[in-house]
Formats: C-alpha cells, sequence, structure tokens
C-alpha cells in the first residue's frame, strides 16, 4: 500500500520520527537510508518513507509491501498521524486518543 501526506516538518525530523515510531512499536530494524529515503524491515514486511520539501510542506510517501489491514500497514498510519500539518502543531502520542490524535492544550 502507498500513504502519502504533507506536512510542516522537516525532512530529517519526518526521517527521523518514521525510524523511532515503527521501530519501538513492531520489531522493525533500519536498512537503507540516506537523506530523502529510509527503508525499515522486519517480520511484518517491508516500509520504505521518503520525504521531499516542497516549498513550506514536506510530501511524505510510505510504501509498503503488504495490505492495507497489516500491522505493518496499520503502525504507518499511525506515524502519520503523529507528523504536524501546520508549524507548532503538537501531536501527542497519549492514549487519550487513538492515533495519537490528541492535542495538547499548552
Amino acid at each position: 500500500m502507498t500513504y502519502e501526506r504533507l506536512t510542516a516538518a522537516p525532512v530529517h525530523e519526518v526521517l527521523d520520527l518514521a525510524e523511532e515510531i515503527l521501530a519501538e512499536r513492531i520489531p522493525i530494524r533500519r536498512e537503507f537510508f540516506d537523506r530523502h529515503t529510509i527503508r525499515l524491515s522486519g517480520g511484518d514486511g517491508t516500509v520504505t518513507i521518503t520525504a521531499h520539501k516542497h516549498g513550506l510542506d514536506t510530501l511524505v510517501e510510505a510504501e509498503t509491501d503488504q495490505v492495507r489491514t497489516s500491522r505493518l500497514d496499520t503502525e504507518v498510519q499511525y506515524f502519520l498521524t503523529l507528523l504536524p500539518y501546520q508549524p507548532g502543531d503538537r501531536r501527542d502520542r497519549a492514549a487519550v486518543q487513538p492515533g495519537g490524535l490528541s492535542r495538547s492544550l499548552r
């Protein structure tokens, strides 16, 4: 499956967060990394995440080798919900709302 998302986060933060979130939630490890791409692989499958700056936004594309209902795809979708839409947006990993959709009131 392929997923796409625009975010205000810079490319390096997107790739770092992808590795951090996915590695903490499922058994997955880095296979490849460069300035715009990270490929993570494990028993649940492989995901390739690319990020490119377009004006003020960063276009994030995540492609998995699994179907949408797989564990890997569920976690990739969760990761994408954590990316800020606008500068200053903050998404928490709190358990209050599924998918980390709760916003901090700070």
